[in-house]
């Protein structure tokens, strides 16, 4: 399924975490970590993101060691957030807020996150075409289990620059219907959580 170049969704890549589990001390940061290619985790993530939708926004915090430096090396536009220490959920209302619907045939924003690596072309391929064949939600299926990314039609504008706290999207897509799009790709569910889900 080719990308489409007409399509008018934004991409945004949530880069604003802290990783605390990767490691509680604070002083690596999972992000820049070193994918066995030598791209950073998060570069990989954008890399692509890049691929399907030229136009990506990416959110990170204040003193983020190099995260924003590397995103707009590789031509995402970089915004931070200075209140992403309380949850995803902010940080993605403020990553919409600078991703304004600015056309007014503008389709919504595909939501990926830095520290996911290893999701497919293709399925961000088809969570774009989803959008722009009408469905308000897409989110990718894996074994029966959903996954990241998740793309959102303009319809929801509104509601994603409401949202607050650690549940990121979670209650909007609970409330919400939801067309969901089997693909045959685990990296839907493979994020880098851990120093033990880094690729040997």
């Amino acid at each position: 399924m080719p990308p489409r170049d007409s399509s008018t969704l934004t991409g945004i890549l949530l880069a604003a975490g802290r990783g605390r589990r990767f490691d509680p001390a604070g002083v690596q940061n999972k992000l820049l970590q070193r994918l066995p290619d030598g791209d950073f985790v998060v570069v990989a993530s954008a890399r692509t993101l890049l691929a399907v939708l030229p136009r990506v926004v990416a959110v990170v915090p204040p003193r983020d060691g190099g995260v924003a430096d590397a995103l707009r090396a590789l031509g995402c536009t970089v915004t931070v957030c200075p209140d992403a220490d309380s949850g995803m959920g902010l940080s993605l209302a403020h990553a919409i807020r600078h991703a304004p619907l600015d056309r007014h045939d503008a389709g919504g924003w595909l939501v990926a996150l830095g520290d996911m690596p290893f999701v497919a072309d293709a399925t961000l391929q088809a969570l774009v075409h989803a959008i722009d064949d009408g469905a308000d939600i897409a989110a990718p299926l894996f074994d029966g289990r959903r996954g990241n990314p998740v793309a959102f039609g303009a319809i929801h504008h509104a509601a994603l620059l409401a949202l607050d706290g650690d549940q990121g999207a979670r209650r909007l897509l609970a409330g919400s219907p939801v067309t969901t799009i089997a693909v045959p790709d685990p990296g839907i569910l493979r994020d880098i959580d851990t120093q033990g889900d880094l690729p040997a």
